[in-house]
């Protein structure tokens, strides 16, 4: 356990963000593994899929939990199950 002030205060503060990212984070990748698995087995709305999983990573971007290159990368990728 840490002794100094501000890193007690950090130690606190990294609890209270991670438990703000790890939802985010699961969502974002359970809609992109919902998506792969419904191209690979031909089933589902690809299209309505998509759009969760889009939104998803967009949501990941603006909270800052992703870079907005990733962004687009994992966008164009997903597209291509789509098409």
């Amino acid at each position: 356990m840490p002794v100094i002030a501000s890193a007690i205060q950090r130690v606190r503060l990294n609890k209270s963000q991670r438990l703000r990212r790890v939802p985010l984070l699961s969502t974002y990748r359970t809609a992109v593994k919902k998506l792969e698995k419904a191209s690979v087995s031909g089933e589902g709305n690809l299209e309505e899929l998509y759009k969760a999983a889009s939104s998803a990573i967009d949501r990941a971007y603006s909270k800052g939990l992703i870079k907005k290159n990733k962004a687009n990368r994992d966008k164009s990728r997903l597209a291509k199950y789509v098409k």
